[in-house]
């Protein structure tokens, strides 16, 4: 019995061993799953965290980059024909880049629009047209020639029939060190405005001082060679020489040498990437001969005025700045820009009048204009725009003292407002409203309405 009972315990404790083993084991068991379970889960929220952070890390990268172009954009735009590039997206080697505006524009004026600004009826006057008017269309064809040259031509097709060239002109793309070399037919980088094709203008017209000072804008045939300093602020400079075929020079086509110059300064940068300015310089030199103009008003009252003749030196300086600002950099929803010119002109010479008596004659002429244009939101701007003139007093000689006019005691002004929508960057619709005071006695309320189409490839225009 004793000896049973001692198997049996025996037994049992050895049956039960590998059970408490087990159970020991499993337990174990357990708690390693357990540990590798917070472990996975720990692990899971480290991998959720840092994609969380490289998502984060790439969205300040990506804001970053937007900054760094927002900032560099107005300046890279003011380099685009600074120095241009040997290729661009819309041309190729052998394939130019074709383009055509159409332009038209309504208007309704109280005043015969071909009357002079009181002060300057010796001075060119593009005037209006009144009624329905297609307006000048624009041909444009742009491509590289080679690697050394880049070719422009743009050519103005006259709503009553005829071609004429704008530009013509040649650009070298390989001297490097920022220099742009420019010869053929191109606008004189005179001013800020002066370089802007009419469908770039952001009011239907040219400002006074542009309309009588320069005919609108001052087109050359000669030689440009502009320098791109290369620093982070826009330092350029610039010069150019030619025949002097616009207003106010004279075009004298049998003869040698140049007809007019002109020398520039632009300076410009960016204040943060919000903000960007640009300000510039010129002077302008021509010598003016036999320069006839009709129905100059005099003392003596003839009905029509009068016809002069003058001829000696005309010198023009010039003071351009422009601002531009768009909140967090985002052009294409809102923007304001704020631009303003002023000009000088000394003429000193001789005067012919009426054909009969010539005498010395000396006068400086002023004008300058502001306006500002903003985008309030996308497709739509509102602007206004102030002009004014001064016509000087003139120091006339004695034969002519008692003939002409010396100081018209009269300032001519205008101001206008616009309101445009550009569906796209290829359409724009404009209103267009002036009170027009630029002829003493006579105010002329303007309205007019302009479309401004643009078919094919065309290039970025300057800041």
């Amino acid at each position: 019995m004793f000896k049973k009972t001692i198997l049996s315990v025996a037994l049992t404790t050895l049956l039960s061993q590998p059970f408490y083993t087990f159970a020991a084991e499993s337990a174990d068991l357990q708690a390693l799953r357990a540990e590798m379970a917070q472990l996975k889960l720990h692990y899971e929220q480290l991998e959720k965290r840092l994609q969380q952070a490289e998502v984060h890390a790439q969205q300040a990268q990506a804001s970053s980059q937007q900054a760094v172009v927002a900032s560099q954009q107005a300046i890279e735009v003011t380099r685009d024909q600074a120095a241009p590039s040997p290729t661009t997206s819309s041309e190729s080697a052998f394939n130019p880049a074709m383009s055509l505006i159409l332009a038209g524009t309504y208007g309704q004026m109280k005043q015969d629009p071909a009357l002079p600004a009181t002060g300057f009826a010796m001075n060119s006057n593009p005037g209006h047209q009144q009624g329905f008017n297609l307006g000048e269309s624009e041909l444009g064809i742009t491509a590289n020639i080679d690697p050394q040259f880049r070719g422009v031509a743009t050519m103005a097709l006259a709503p009553a029939g005829g071609i004429t060239v704008e530009n013509a002109f040649i650009q070298n793309t390989s001297l490097g060190n920022g220099l742009n070399l420019k010869f053929g037919r191109f606008f004189s980088g005179l001013g800020y405005l002066n370089e802007q094709h009419a469908h770039a203008w952001d009011f239907v017209d040219q400002p006074l001082v542009y309309a009588t000072m320069w005919n609108n804008q001052i087109g050359e045939d000669g030689v440009q060679l502009k320098w791109l300093a290369p620093t982070d602020m826009f330092i350029e400079l610039g010069g150019e020489i030619g025949r002097g075929r616009s207003f106010p020079a004279t075009d004298r086509q049998n003869r040698n040498g140049t007809g007019a110059g002109t020398i520039f300064a632009h300076i410009g940068d960016d204040i943060g990437f919000e903000h960007s300015w640009r300000a510039g310089a010129s002077l302008y030199d021509t010598k003016r001969v036999n320069a006839a103009s009709a129905g100059v008003p005099d003392l003596l009252g003839t009905v029509g005025g009068v016809n002069t003749q003058f001829s000696g030196d005309s010198r023009t300086m010039g003071l351009d700045f422009v601002w531009k600002y768009s909140p967090n950099g985002n052009t294409a929803n809102r923007y304001l820009k704020v631009q303003g010119e002023y000009f000088s002109r000394r003429e000193t010479g001789m005067l012919t009048y009426n054909a009969a008596v010539t005498d010395t004659f000396s006068n400086t002429q002023s004008g300058w204009y502001l306006q500002s244009v903003y985008q309030f939101m996308p497709h739509w701007r509102a602007g206004m725009r102030y002009d004014q003139l001064n016509p000087g007093t003139a120091t006339v000689g004695a034969l002519n003292a008692s003939n002409v006019i010396s100081n018209y005691a009269f300032k001519p002004t205008r101001t206008s407002v616009m309101l445009d929508y550009s569906p796209s960057e290829f359409s724009r619709l404009r209103l267009q409203l002036a009170k027009d005071q630029s002829r003493q006695g006579l105010t002329d309320n303007q309205l007019f309405v302009q479309y401004i189409m643009s078919l094919g490839a065309h290039g970025a225009h300057q800041y």
